[in-house]
């Protein structure tokens, strides 16, 4: 059974990625992978490895990667909110049921600031929408 291997291969790293070009035509009949570019998702900059040119399918290939790998992150930080959001609720609960005094204690002033904090993040933000969609009406 023969495994049909990408063309390239991305290593992930912090704010994008190496990109590497699998090479599986070869007299040896091993995988060599060779580094072509390094990309940076945040700026969207593409810097060709060793002062190699790239072709318009590497391009096209690593811009293609680039968008799939945007919309995996915005994918996991809304995913990372919707949890936040159940585990205050747990909180919540925790603390009306479960937690000593103490526990109480060595916590209750840091949920506080932080509830304030993204309480006023949150209605600034709402206020601008709701001000932004009245402009549009009119």
């Amino acid at each position: 059974m023969a495994v049909s291997l990408p063309d390239y291969y991305f290593r992930v790293r912090e704010n994008g990625a190496f990109v590497f070009r699998v090479d599986t035509e070869n007299r040896q009949r091993r995988i060599d992978m060779e580094q072509i570019a390094a990309v940076n998702i945040r700026n969207g900059e593409i810097k060709p490895h060793g002062g190699r040119a790239l072709s318009d399918t590497d391009m096209a290939e690593i811009k293609s990667w680039m968008a799939e790998r945007r919309a995996l992150l915005a994918e996991r930080d809304i995913d990372d909110i919707k949890r936040t959001i159940d585990h205050l609720n747990l909180t919540a609960h925790w603390a009306q049921t479960k937690a000593t005094e103490d526990q109480l204690e060595a916590v209750t002033d840091d949920l506080l600031l932080t509830m304030h904090d993204l309480r006023s993040v949150l209605v600034r933000k709402k206020a601008d929408r709701l001000m932004k969609e009245q402009k549009d009406k009119s």
